[in-house]
């Protein structure tokens, strides 16, 4: 009962993130965290009532290399924000941080003030580490939870392609009916954006749903490869499920096409070219993916005949917001280099930026254009650096573990597109803001529990199933 209320919780929260404006929203981003959070505890519930060796069982699950490691880098990385809130005395603040000490002392009232925090905005820090807190554990929960097998991996990969396919579907009605408005908001949408603000966070996102999606495609294929010989019989027995998901991807690219967001377009392009050589029938001599190339050549030419005028002029303006992004780094790097180990605090480059910029402008900036500065910024070397640890080692360790399943073996698809969507999105991240995006963040996240867990060997489960029992 309890493993089903969790799952109900996972798939909801799965289908609402994207939904809620990409879960942009106070409201929405808040329902998010107490999802997880009910998650968590309802699974902390289920190990005490259903495992009758909870401490063995916990022991054995956190001993793998992938929970363990998470747990150690991630926390050091929380340890580090909260360090950031609290109040330390002004003399320390003055050795590791002389640029917040110089700032605290020329803003202060009260310049006598014996302590403060390192985060400029403890508040707006506060509110970043919540959601890091509340993603960190949803992250352990899915590499430790027991019953993330096979069928709720492939169940919950469908109800991601079908959001997917449901935010292309009507952000693309919504644009070509002349109507362009997103959801109840009176924001007129000047590109296909689905229920997302911003056509670049609604590009982020399929650049993580579709090769998750083609990577399930080929998996279902892997399973009915041997029965086919040739391609011309292949195509003749294809089933009703297999051509839906198939022309629900072409959807997803039409829909990421119309969005006009360029750096997207560009990683759609690249992360195909990645899928095309990836999935390519080695052992046939193949040097590309032919299925791959019909169903990105099928979504361009549907896309050419409905039109890509205004997705093509966006590229000839690629300078002028080069630029202006360009600006803005330069300023982004100025604030890193005053607060090179710690950062100016998680979550406040929207307060601090404007006394750094060089430039004028109308409006705020609220993000840097590129999340990977903009964290440098916040938290540092020291912060920057534990993260990109992690990434690197769980990245080194996913691909060996895919490289060493068989050829044939359906997950090794499943593992190989959740890679290349986790890859597109970070190239995305360069030029723009996505794992600052609540629902982006939230699936970011599912898909590196998922690409962890399906390269893990079913043998190593069944151990720890068995030690539960």
């Amino acid at each position: 009962m309890i493993h089903q209320i969790i799952s109900f919780i996972l798939i909801f929260l799965i289908i609402s993130t994207p939904i809620a404006f990409g879960s942009m929203e106070l409201w929405a981003f808040s329902l998010m965290e107490l999802g997880i959070l009910l998650i968590i505890i309802l699974w902390a519930i289920q190990s005490t009532i259903c495992d009758r060796q909870l401490a063995v069982n916990l022991n054995s699950e956190l001993r793998t290399p992938n929970s363990k490691f998470c747990f150690i880098f991630l926390s050091l990385f929380l340890l580090l924000i909260l360090l950031q809130m609290v109040p330390l005395p002004s003399g320390i603040i003055k050795i590791i941080s002389p640029k917040t000490y110089d700032f605290r002392q020329a803003l202060s009232f009260e310049p006598s003030t014996l302590s403060f925090p390192l985060s400029f905005v403890p508040f707006a820090t506060k509110i970043e580490f919540l959601k890091w807190l509340t993603l960190t554990g949803f992250f352990l929960f899915l590499l430790n939870w027991r019953h993330f097998d096979r069928k709720i991996m492939n169940l919950i990969i469908l109800i991601i392609m079908f959001a997917g396919i449901v935010e292309s579907l009507y952000g693309m009605l919504e644009f070509f009916s002349g109507h362009r408005h997103i959801l109840n908001l009176d924001i007129e949408a000047s590109a296909v954006t689905g229920t997302f603000i911003n056509r670049n966070y609604f590009a982020g996102y399929l650049l993580m749903v579709i090769p998750l999606a083609m990577g399930y495609f080929f998996s279902r294929e892997a399973f009915q490869r041997g029965r086919y010989i040739g391609w011309r019989h292949r195509l003749s027995f294809l089933d009703g499920k297999t051509l839906l998901i198939a022309f629900g991807i072409i959807l997803m690219i039409l829909g990421l096409l119309f969005s006009a967001s360029r750096m997207g377009v560009v990683s759609l392009l690249l992360s195909f070219s990645l899928i095309s050589f990836l999935f390519r029938e080695s052992q046939k001599g193949q040097k590309f993916s032919k299925t791959t190339v019909l169903i990105f050549g099928l979504a361009v030419l549907w896309a050419a005949w409905i039109g890509l005028d205004a997705v093509m002029s966006r590229f000839f303006s690629i300078s002028e917001g080069f630029e202006e992004r360009w600006k803005v780094w330069v300023n982004t790097l100025q604030i890193f280099k005053d607060f090179p180990f710690l950062g100016s605090g998680l979550g406040t480059f929207v307060h601090i930026f404007p006394m750094y910029r060089s430039f004028h402008i109308r409006g705020l900036f609220t993000h840097a254009e590129n999340d990977f500065l903009q964290l440098l910024s916040e938290v540092g070397l020291i912060g920057i650096g534990l993260l990109l640890f992690l990434f690197a080692f769980l990245f080194l360790r996913a691909v060996l573990a895919i490289r060493s399943l068989h050829s044939g073996d359906p997950k090794k698809y499943i593992g190989v597109g959740g890679m290349v969507g986790i890859l597109a999105l970070m190239f995305h991240s360069l030029v723009e803001r996505n794992i600052q995006v609540p629902a982006n963040a939230f699936l970011y996240t599912f898909i590196w529990a998922l690409v962890l867990r399906t390269s893990t060997k079913e043998q190593s489960q069944t151990e720890v199933d068995k030690r539960g029992e």
